[in-house]
């Protein structure tokens, strides 16, 4: 049997979270594992990994280099929890709970990061932030004359 760099014996004290498991852009016949609206997409190992904490996932180790088996082309990374402990801070009784569990959380916390970004963009430049505020294009016609066409 061949052994891979990349797998490791299986432990039931621990249990493996792949980025692509979060991913909304994956169906679930391509590997997404939550439901659409515990899902964001092409979510980041980071991001993954501080919804865990969030949930109360203490005891995790992030995998950055690991590719799942059946998707090696994307090098998405892989977070190492620990079975007991993941299971006992989300309450849950098994894997597919514990995913449903840190999915909801990076679902929320991705919305309200879009939610922030989007009253930072509609508010505007600050006022003494020059370098944004000249940024911004006036396209004020000039009075009184017409605007021209290409060579008319």
């Amino acid at each position: 049997m061949r052994q891979d760099s990349d797998s490791m014996p299986h432990d039931p004290s621990k249990m493996s979270v792949w980025t692509g498991y979060f991913d909304s852009k994956l169906s679930r016949s391509a590997g997404r594992r939550v439901p659409k609206e515990a899902s964001v997409p092409n979510p980041s190992l980071e991001a993954v990994a501080w919804a865990a904490k969030a949930v109360g996932i203490s005891k995790m180790k992030r995998d950055t280099d690991a590719s799942h088996p059946s998707r090696p082309h994307l090098g998405e990374g892989r977070l190492v929890l620990s079975s007991q402990d993941a299971l006992s801070a989300t309450s849950s009784e098994s894997k597919e709970g514990v995913m449903q569990s840190i999915g909801l959380r990076l679902h929320s916390q991705t919305k309200e990061a879009k939610e922030q970004e989007g009253k930072q963009q509609a508010r505007g430049p600050s006022k003494g932030d020059r370098q944004r505020r000249a940024q911004r294009k006036s396209f004020k016609q000039k009075g009184g004359q017409r605007r021209k066409k290409f060579g008319r």
